[in-house]
């Protein structure tokens, strides 16, 4: 039985997150698998994503692993990113499309007009780059993690759950919107932790040891 299996539905850069994952815990099993039995049997699930959320949503239901995708995303340590937080939700303007619908909310676009920031400067569309996270709510995924910690982003749309308390941390681009969510045994985060060097390695070590309760 593995550890973590981080899922493989041809999308989204799997083998940067299992090599990391390997780095902060080299004593654990870890697979990446397009496998629904494999995947049914791990202790973790990570679930990455990369690239547009039509393709993604197409390549879960191609490859088989939406069922099992929902199943273990009610009953073990769940750690979505990027893509993979964003497919949670129930909708995405992207396409747009139909998500998962794991946690109540949709996923949104950033406006073109509000791209100014508090000294009139245009932001770019993707939000690319390094930002300091502010963390909204105590989380064992935020153990050893400084509030205000810089991560990579890399996205053109954002979360907007339903429900506040879902909101685990926010990050302003321009103005806040919603970069990880917890809910029960799951935690999300839009950011890549697999490229946020030192604070991306911690909190992948914590989900790593982390049991799902808050």
């Amino acid at each position: 039985m593995p550890d973590i299996a981080v899922v493989d539905y041809g999308m989204g850069n799997l083998r940067s997150v299992a090599k990391a994952l390997v780095h902060v815990a080299p004593d654990r099993t870890i697979v990446v698998s397009a496998d629904p039995a494999v995947i049914a049997r791990a202790s973790r699930v990570v679930l990455p994503g990369q690239s547009a959320m039509p393709d993604c949503m197409r390549g879960l239901d191609e490859s088989g692993l939406r069922d099992v995708v929902l199943r273990v995303a009610r009953d073990r340590p769940f750690l979505g990113i990027c893509l993979g937080l964003q497919m949670l939700f129930e909708e995405s303007e992207e396409g747009p499309t139909v998500t998962l619908g794991v946690m109540p909310g949709r996923v949104e676009r950033f406006r073109d007009a509000a791209m100014i920031d508090s000294g009139g400067r245009r932001l770019k569309v993707p939000h690319m780059g390094w930002s300091p996270v502010r963390q909204t709510r105590a989380h064992p995924m935020w153990r050893g993690i400084s509030d205000a910690a810089r991560f990579y982003f890399a996205h053109s749309y954002y979360p907007a759950p339903d429900a506040p308390e879902a909101t685990a941390a926010t990050v302003d681009y321009p103005t806040a919107f919603t970069c990880a969510v917890a809910s029960a045994n799951i935690f999300a985060v839009q950011f890549h932790p697999e490229k946020s060097q030192r604070a991306g390695l911690q909190l992948l070590a914590n989900f790593v040891t982390w049991d799902g309760r808050v």
